[in-house]
């Protein structure tokens, strides 16, 4: 499965995502070097925090253009929680902040009170949602190729994604409102939840993932 880049920049689960790689077999490497992410097999964005510190650090890291770079050249790339939230345009969490807009979409707030989108009720629920929450497909996407719909992830946000073009969303749950939990697009892949802490559904979609390659999109 080649080697696997995971990006460090100082954002949070960082080493959760390296032990689901050695779990699943998988050389990884903490990096935040261009030349060794640019020469990975995979890319992950893992992170935990705020949009606004987390773009920061990216630029400061002179991370920007290297993930351009990365999705310019068909490497797959995966980003998890707030790494989902950094590839697209903007974020309410951090007003004129601009995201890498590699993909289009806004970030938004859950809200606290509003008409349940599964049973049309007005129904007031903790943000941020931590925990277990079920999945449907919109459609197929490779991450969850074997996987059955309705299947359960790990959830840890306060904010989630609109996305703008709903043909690249290929995974979405309901907490207060539909929320955008999963996206594809080419060589790009996100998740809103963590699959390295969904137990066996969640190391399979890591699977996945692993099983796309650059040149290879049938995986």
């Amino acid at each position: 499965m080649g080697r696997t880049a995971i990006i460090d920049y100082d954002a949070g689960n960082i080493r959760s995502v390296e032990n689901a790689m050695k779990a699943l077999g998988q050389e990884s490497v903490l990096t935040r070097d261009p030349k060794v992410i640019l020469s990975a097999d995979h890319v992950i964005l893992p992170g935990v925090g705020a949009f606004g510190d987390a773009m920061d650090r990216l630029n400061s890291y002179g991370l920007v253009d290297v993930f351009r770079r990365v999705t310019d050249e068909g490497i797959p790339f995966l980003g998890i929680c707030l790494g989902l939230q950094l590839l697209f345009e903007e974020s309410e969490e951090s007003p004129g902040v601009k995201g890498l807009s590699i993909l289009p979409g806004r970030i938004v707030r859950i809200p606290e009170t509003s008409k349940d989108p599964l049973t049309g009720k007005v129904e007031t629920r903790k943000v941020p949602e931590i925990g277990w929450n079920d999945l449907t497909f919109p459609r197929q996407g490779r991450l969850f190729k074997g996987i059955p719909e309705h299947s359960y992830v790990y959830f840890v946000h306060s904010y989630y994604l609109q996305a703008s073009d709903p043909s690249i969303v290929t995974a979405r749950t309901a907490y207060g409102t539909w929320i955008d939990a999963s996206v594809e697009k080419g060589n790009v892949f996100a998740c809103q939840f963590h699959p390295e802490k969904s137990e066996r559904i969640g190391m399979k979609i890591l699977t996945n993932f692993l099983c796309v390659r650059k040149e290879d999109a049938s995986c």
